[in-house]
């Protein structure tokens, strides 16, 4: 068979190229050269936790040189720009925190991958993603990976049978430290016990994405920051550079307790702070529903499990949507709904689909 594979330069994507090779499959690498920031501080451009930089980039090069695999580079900055970064940028304007991660995989990283797998004649193409894609039922289901630690099924959660029937996951039943493991028995030139991987926001030079937007985002002006009772207790910089839940940075000192970012309002500019408690919801509005393996049947309350970032627990509740629209409601409270933010539904280690989060919960008499 032959497998396009996705070179990052990383342990992951390294390691896959070679189980692959090793089976006998005929490999070839790819590495999509991705836009960076212009107006980054220039030492922000060489931190050493960025996939486009010369340092993986020669990785890639290397690894592909010791496995006697091509290795295609293709320049996407502009395409990126457009599908991945500008859409990012107009979410926090909006004031959403979206996930773009999620966006990419869908719009942007597999539509390349399957496009060049189509022009290269490849049968398929393969990632570093830590998660599982199985036969099921004649269709494909996208599967929990066996690490749960590293489990990256929730980024892959907007695929669909387009591109799972097309795709191998080879690490999705392996450790992590199993990947290291692996990477010393084919000598790959890489160092595990030095090496960082890279953050999930590949585009941004920074460990957070505060300073970039501030680059971008330059008409957000100040406002109140307000408790639920309206009581004013600080001023903010400008609403794309608050998020829900947040807590750091609010220079709001002398409250009883802890205050977060409960809800963020366009129309007065004001940012709304409470009591951690106050973040607790069951209810999530979802829009942009898609399904990976067959669609639920509409208009009815289905048992699900869900979760609401990457990193969060899978909480149990039901589901009910009408086309494109839905409603997820937990047994129980679940902290930090977040508009712009992807709701992820399972049954069991199953991703049944996903919707992006669009109406923020709170208490309509107090705000």
């Amino acid at each position: 068979m032959r497998v396009l594979v996705a070179m990052s330069g990383g342990v992951d994507s390294s390691v896959v190229a070679c189980l692959l090779k090793e089976q006998g499959h005929d490999v070839v690498g790819v590495r999509f050269q991705l836009w960076q920031d212009p107006l980054a501080p220039a030492i922000a451009k060489v931190l050493p936790t960025k996939c486009c930089d010369t340092q993986t980039l020669a990785r890639a090069r290397s690894v592909c040189k010791s496995l006697s695999i091509p290795l295609h580079t293709l320049d996407l900055a502009a395409d990126f720009k457009c599908t991945v970064v500008d859409p990012f940028i107009a979410a926090y304007r909006d004031g959403r925190t979206p996930n773009p991660c999620v966006e990419c995989n869908r719009s942007f990283k597999f539509r390349h991958l399957l496009s060049l797998a189509q022009k290269l004649r490849c049968d398929k193409v393969a990632t570093g993603h830590y998660a599982r894609i199985v036969r099921r039922n004649g269709g494909f289901a996208l599967l929990e990976a066996t690490d749960r630690t590293k489990d990256q099924s929730y980024f892959l959660a907007r695929l669909t049978q387009k591109e799972l029937s097309r795709t191998l996951l080879p690490l999705g039943t392996r450790t992590k430290r199993e990947t290291y493991a692996l990477a010393k028995r084919f000598s790959l030139p890489l160092d595990p016990q030095s090496y960082k991987e890279s953050q999930d926001l590949c585009f941004i030079p920074e460990k957070s994405p505060a300073q970039f937007l501030r680059r971008y985002i330059t008409e957000a002006s100040a406002g109140p920051i307000k408790t639920l009772d309206r009581r004013t207790v600080g001023r903010h910089e400008g609403l794309p550079f608050y998020t829900i839940g947040q807590r750091k940075g609010l220079h709001i000192g002398g409250q009883d307790a802890p205050h977060h970012v409960v809800f963020i309002d366009q129309k007065s500019n004001t940012i709304f702070v409470a009591p951690s408690r106050a973040l607790l919801s069951k209810h999530a509005s979802i829009r942009s529903i898609s399904f990976t393996r067959q669609a639920l049947k509409e208009n009815t309350r289905i048992r699900l499990t869900a979760r609401v970032r990457a990193r969060s627990a899978a909480e149990r509740g039901t589901f009910t949507f009408r086309r494109s629209t839905g409603l997820f409601e937990f047994m129980k409270p679940v902290q930090s709904i977040t508009p712009g933010q992807a709701l992820v539904f399972y049954r069991g280690q199953e991703i049944v689909g996903s919707g992006i989060i669009s109406v923020q919960a709170r208490k309509k008499k107090t705000v």
